[in-house]
């Protein structure tokens, strides 16, 4: 059965274990989620389950949308995201809560990283700078773009440009602590994405 959920980055926080170990924990808000629509193989080819995040008001929807959720019996969403695998146990209008994961489950989180504007190679992509002194006038340039035969720069060069706001995937983030009642997940270490921002939780594929 997938397992996955939709939710808000809250921020990070610390907790101690038993043990007494400090572990920097990303705090992620996931109210209820609604299964939308189920696909199967017959009918779309391929297996998934549709969660539906967060209400929006009925002005901001147009009449497919309206008419897509009446389906599940909820109101409009503002998120929408398909979970690929095993539909098997889920069924349309059904409430996806934070419990559906345990403490100790091993998931990938996905969130658009935070935009960081226009940059150069040194920030972008970890380019090291010249010498500041002694007569240098190479400090933070991207230095030769290539050979002289090539005639051209060469497509996929690292130059700089626009930084951040990409898809970015974190594997194999362990849960440790869930809190059904305030519909929290408290996952170790970092996280994509600014304050505020959607994130999506789901099963490893490469879990152990």
């Amino acid at each position: 059965m997938t397992k996955g959920i939709l939710g808000r980055k809250v921020g990070m926080t610390q907790i101690f274990a038993e043990n007494g170990d400090l572990i920097p924990v990303t705090v992620i808000e996931a109210a209820p989620n609604v299964v939308l629509q189920k696909k199967t193989a017959e009918t779309d080819g391929y297996e998934a389950i549709q969660l539906g995040f967060d209400d929006k008001r009925e002005k901001l929807a147009n009449k497919p949308e309206k008419g897509h959720v009446a389906k599940a019996e909820t109101a409009p969403k503002r998120f929408i995201r398909e979970f690929r695998g095993d539909v098997a146990g889920y069924e349309v209008g059904q409430e996806v809560k934070v419990d559906t994961f345990a403490e100790g489950d091993i998931v990938d989180i996905t969130g658009v990283s935070k935009g960081k504007g226009f940059q150069g190679v040194i920030k972008r992509h970890g380019y090291s700078r010249g010498p500041m002194s002694h007569g240098s006038r190479f400090h933070r340039a991207p230095g030769s773009l290539g050979a002289v035969d090539g005639q051209r720069v060469f497509k996929g060069k690292k130059l700089p440009g626009r930084t951040g706001g990409d898809t970015v995937t974190i594997q194999n983030l362990e849960i440790v602590r869930v809190d059904a009642e305030r519909n929290l997940l408290l996952v170790k270490g970092n996280i994509p994405g600014a304050r505020k921002s959607l994130v999506t939780v789901k099963s490893a594929i490469k879990g152990k």
